[in-house]
């Protein structure tokens, strides 16, 4: 269930943006001002904040850009009763994802939200591809027959050379790994290697 947190010095404001999202199955926490908002994200990862710029303490505007700092990926949401063109625009240039007039349409909240559930979903799927590729090394040639040592001696004359390879073989004989292990040695370590199943 994703988790988002209301900061608004307005209760009624909090409770009432509590209601309709809890309505649609989203775990909601509440926060008075800038400054509790801060402690709140430094001890718990939210999907999503709904953030009010005119708040004692801190002001929105300025829990933002700190906001930026602590939790660079979580989506901002900016809701404003007293705002102009220029606040919103300004939010947005500081890293807000959307600005929203208060009282908030309720369609439009809603789609907002699910807009930033939707981007906070792309950020994490990118890192955990972005570690899946990064720890994508190839895995050891093992064995020290003689045709194990021919393969490693045959990688290691090849993978520097501008020639192109193609590794044959029956199903299970590891030419995957020879072909991670050629790209591993040659020149261009340091692209992405794309495989293609010609079977």
């Amino acid at each position: 269930m994703a988790k988002i947190l209301i900061v608004d010095d307005e209760i009624s404001i909090r409770r009432t943006l509590r209601d309709i999202l809890e309505f649609e199955k989203y775990e909601v926490e509440e926060a008075a001002d800038g400054m509790e908002c801060l402690v709140k994200i430094q001890r718990t990862a939210y999907d999503a904040l709904i953030l009010d710029i005119k708040m004692p303490k801190m002001d929105g505007l300025e829990a933002l850009e700190r906001i930026q700092i602590l939790r660079p990926d979580t989506p901002v949401i900016m809701i404003s009763g007293h705002a102009d063109i220029q606040t919103a625009v300004d939010a947005v240039k500081k890293g807000a994802f959307d600005f929203i007039s208060k009282p908030p349409d309720l369609n439009r909240l809603l789609i907002t939200v699910r807009n930033a559930m939707d981007k906070s979903d792309l950020i994490t799927e990118t890192k955990v591809l972005k570690r899946k590729v990064s720890s994508n090394a190839p895995q050891e040639i093992v064995g020290a027959s003689a045709a194990i040592e021919q393969i490693k001696e045959t990688i290691d004359r090849v993978a520097p050379t501008e020639a192109r390879i193609l590794v044959t073989g029956s199903n299970g004989t590891g030419k995957e790994l020879v072909a991670r292990w050629v790209h591993e040695k040659s020149q261009r370590n340091d692209k992405p290697l794309i495989e293609v199943n010609c079977a």
